[in-house]
């Protein structure tokens, strides 16, 4: 007979243990295990993990059910962004015999698996209105668009795109000091001129940070109302943006077989999840830019004691300025044709900038649309679907004065026609295709005609 340790070596793996059970027929304040949509240290956590277990934990699409699979775009044209996003969690991670994780350990989680929520197949990319948060080409497309997508496997349709699902976020909660440092540094940007960040000549980056706000804010066990609420709901952070514990770092590759190393900040990591993706381009340009989905990921966690201090080097004034490790996975769309655009720190206007990243990616961005759209797709579905499809953004110079470049790499299988350039041979031209269009809003041809900083009209 075999021994009883040899015996459990060769035993099926445990069926993973449901930790945030998600009914999609309910808002996420009815949910039976209390979601959370801010980053806070007074969170309580739901549920405790063992160090080693294989867990799962499901979750809601970010908006929490309000965009619609329906003809419309109207439900992203006036979505309340005071909502996002909605999280699971917070879990308290603890080792065999107890032992909460502690700050300045390292909490390594680890993708055992993840997709969409059985009889939930479906996910959209969107658009957002300009006067309501628009994008990263809001002054090039200022209304609201959406497209649906329907799941089969690893493709999606609408057309197919091989999916490479992922979390949006996956972040620990932070500790009541690195709470005040993010808020204390958020406000002074906030309230910093916009005319003084050379940038928003040209992303139209609008607000420049957003800060706590009781609006919507959903707060887990913690009871709506009560004087502990208040407290919390007017310190506790937004989750839309990256930041030291992870968080919305939309990060496409973090797929099955990653891991995170995530810094620990208080007692038992916090660690919370949410925004799944079925896919996304680097970049997610287009802002609501993958394909948003509700989902579920399977997970382990290991605690790495002091593991911050050991692997972790703080860029900054606190030991705390410090930022996650990503360790890559094995899975991923393969493709071996792309069609790759370049961009330079140059804007539309014609005017020079030093260096700029961001302008020579919006460029290389820029230049794939207009040219795609010679194939008979219109600039709303190449920008959705340059947001939403696995395509590889680099930086590919940073150093040689005064232009940044930029490249845009998309694969060309994701096509249904070849979008090479070519000889003519007497033709005019690209053939174009007429191709259904996205869903559009009802204020569609209402814009007021605005006047950017470089140049542009956006309407």
């Amino acid at each position: 007979m075999l021994g009883e340790e040899q015996h459990w070596k060769n035993m099926a793996p445990p069926t993973p243990r449901l930790v945030v059970p998600i009914d999609v027929s309910k808002k996420p304040w009815e949910q039976k295990v209390p979601l959370h949509n801010r980053w806070h240290p007074d969170i309580p956590p739901v549920a405790d993990i063992i160090e080693g277990e294989l867990f799962r934990v499901e979750m809601v699409d970010w908006t929490g059910g309000r965009v619609c699979d329906d003809n419309s775009a109207d439900d992203i044209k006036f979505l309340d962004l005071t909502i996002t996003h909605y999280l699971s969690g917070p879990l308290r991670i603890v080792d065999a015999e107890g032992v909460p994780a502690s700050p300045g350990d390292l909490l390594a989680v680890e993708i055992c698996n993840l997709g969409p929520l059985p009889g939930d197949e479906w996910g959209y990319t969107a658009i957002f209105e300009r006067e309501n948060g628009g994008g990263f080409l809001t002054d090039h497309f200022p209304s609201a668009r959406k497209a649906i997508w329907y799941f089969e496997g690893i493709y999606a349709y609408s057309p197919q795109i091989p999916g490479l699902t992922h979390p949006g976020i996956v972040g620990t909660a932070p500790s009541a000091e690195l709470l005040s440092i993010w808020n204390e540094r958020e406000k002074i940007l906030a309230e910093t001129s916009h005319e003084s960040i050379k940038i928003c000549e040209v992303l139209h980056q609008r607000p420049l940070a957003n800060l706590p706000t009781p609006e919507n804010c959903l707060l887990g066990k913690i009871q709506d109302g009560t004087a502990e609420w208040h407290k919390i709901a007017n310190e506790a952070a937004r989750t839309i943006p990256g930041r030291e514990n992870g968080g919305n770092c939309d990060i496409k590759n973090l797929s099955r077989g990653s891991k995170v190393y995530l810094p620990v900040f208080v007692d038992g990591g916090n660690l919370s999840t949410g925004d799944m993706h079925f896919s996304q381009g680097d970049g997610e340009v287009s802002f609501c830019g993958a394909i948003e989905m509700s989902g579920f990921l399977e997970l382990k966690c290991e605690i790495i004691r002091g593991g911050m201090k050991e692997y972790l080097t703080p860029i900054g004034p606190t030991p705390l300025h410090v930022n996650p490790i990503f360790d890559i996975g094995p899975v991923e769309p393969r493709f071996s044709d792309w069609l790759v655009f370049e961009g330079i720190s140059v804007d539309e206007s014609g005017k020079q900038h030093f260096l700029d990243a961001s302008v020579a990616y919006k460029r290389a961005v820029l230049n794939a649309i207009e040219y795609l759209s010679r194939f008979g797709y219109s600039k709303e579905q190449v920008y959705l679907l340059l947001s939403c499809c696995p395509c590889e953004g680099r930086i590919s110079g940073i150093v040689d004065s005064p232009n940044a470049v930029a490249t845009l790499a998309i694969p060309t299988a994701i096509f249904d026609q070849d979008v090479k350039p070519k000889r003519l041979s007497g033709k005019q031209g690209p053939k174009l295709r007429r191709l259904p269009d996205v869903l559009r809003c009802s204020s569609d041809g209402h814009l007021t005609v605005t006047q950017d900083p470089s140049g542009t009209k956006a309407s």
